[in-house]
């Protein structure tokens, strides 16, 4: 089973993130193997607002023990996560994205409270999309939303990954790759 997992920054704690970035760092070392994307969402002066990982683990227990006792969580590093399953529409990881991990601007995109129906649609140009999929509820069979990993020229342009009329709400988030520096 895949998990979207979106840990949100609580304001101010820069911090004690940058305290705890190695303890962070390790945690997910022990995920490495499950991980189909990670990375940092970004403010505009480029200081986190939030941290985002799609893995795939074996049960809902097993999602809500990554998500929990990561080491910001129980720092209080975060004001709230947002924890679904997802479905990986593209069948690969963001190692796999032909794009590579560095060059143009990259987004988070989450289409967020839809009209209950089949599910999301992969837009036709998939070349620019780092990872796709909806998020469901828990026991996999509601589409409640979609979020995406998108390389983009800017904002508006990641934003049209999604069709807005098929949501309540479309948020765009910068973000990059995660994970240790090399």
């Amino acid at each position: 089973m895949d998990y979207f997992c979106y840990h949100r920054d609580r304001l101010g704690s820069m911090a004690l993130r940058s305290e705890l970035v190695e303890e962070h760092w390790a945690y997910m070392d022990g995920y490495a193997e499950q991980m189909i994307a990670r990375g940092p969402t970004l403010a505009d002066d480029g200081s986190p607002t939030g941290s985002v990982h799609i893995l795939g683990l074996p049960d809902p227990a097993a999602a809500r023990t990554f998500a929990f006792d990561e080491p910001n969580y129980q720092a209080g590093a975060y004001r709230d996560v947002m924890l679904r399953r997802w479905r990986n529409m593209l069948g690969r990881t963001m190692w796999d994205f032909p794009g590579g991990r560095t060059g143009g601007n990259r987004y988070l995109v989450l289409g967020l409270g839809p009209e209950q129906s089949a599910g999301p649609v992969l837009p036709q140009r998939q070349d620019e999309l780092i990872a796709y999929g909806p998020l469901l509820s828990d026991d996999g069979v509601t589409w409640v939303g979609t979020a995406a990993l998108v390389r983009a020229t800017g904002p508006d342009e990641a934003r049209a990954v999604l069709a807005a009329d098929r949501y309540a709400e479309v948020e765009v988030r910068d973000w990059v790759f995660g994970g240790r520096p090399a």
